[in-house]
């Protein structure tokens, strides 16, 4: 694992930062302070220590990606999120958004499919003595063992609703989900009203790897 600094530029630019989160429309300061508080630059490579604090994707291997900063603030802020609330997040990818969903005090259930990027977001994570549970599986399946869920966010774009994660939902949840087959998704927002209904709401169109359904295996 590399060494971390984080340095006096680096915090500047997590200022300017959360400033531009801020002007695109973030409001929950709890969200901005959590994006203080955890130096993105620590969760990716080295090469893209200079633009960490831009509001841009980078590759983290797997074909895998790390969300823009706005996208990981948008829809944590609609998760409209409380402490101690049970969180189940399908695509742990770096741990970015799982870090910043510890620090603002959920009980973090996440899946990533890929087991390079599952080991590596365990050993960021521990670094931050962050103590979500952790599987390596198929995000689809969700995880029954802890269901109900509070919130469910989903951090790569499925082609249509997962019956099984709207199922394993608490009455009155919510779970985010970028939807659309194509190359961009609609952000939805959907409540849970009673055991077999919800409703939903859309927040415009966002870009997210594609969420695959397929025999997770191991990789050495």
């Amino acid at each position: 694992m590399q060494p971390f600094r984080d340095t006096f530029k680096h915090k500047g630019r997590r200022k300017q930062l959360i400033g531009e989160l801020t002007e695109m429309g973030i409001q929950d300061q709890r969200i901005l302070k959590a994006f203080d508080a955890i130096p993105r630059h620590y969760f990716l490579d080295l090469a893209f220590d200079e633009q960490a604090y831009t509001n841009m994707a980078f590759q983290i291997g797997s074909g895998q990606t790390i969300s823009h900063p706005y996208t990981v603030a948008f829809q944590t802020e609609l998760l409209e999120l409380e402490k101690g609330m049970k969180v189940l997040e399908i695509g742990t990818g770096s741990g970015f958004q799982t870090a910043i969903l510890c620090q603002l005090g959920a009980k973090v259930y996440s899946i990533e499919r890929h087991q390079p990027l599952h080991l590596k977001a365990k050993q960021m994570l521990d670094f931050f003595k962050f103590n979500p549970s952790l599987f390596f599986g198929d995000g689809y399946k969700g995880n029954r063992v802890y269901a109900p869920y509070d919130r469910i966010l989903v951090t790569c774009g499925a082609p249509d609703l997962p019956q099984t994660l709207l199922d394993q939902l608490k009455i009155g949840g919510i779970m985010i989900i970028p939807v659309g087959e194509g190359a961009e998704q609609k952000m939805l927002r959907i409540q849970k009203t009673d055991a077999s209904n919800y409703s939903t709401q859309e927040f415009g169109t966002f870009k997210f790897v594609p969420m695959l359904e397929r025999t997770v295996k191991n990789t050495k």
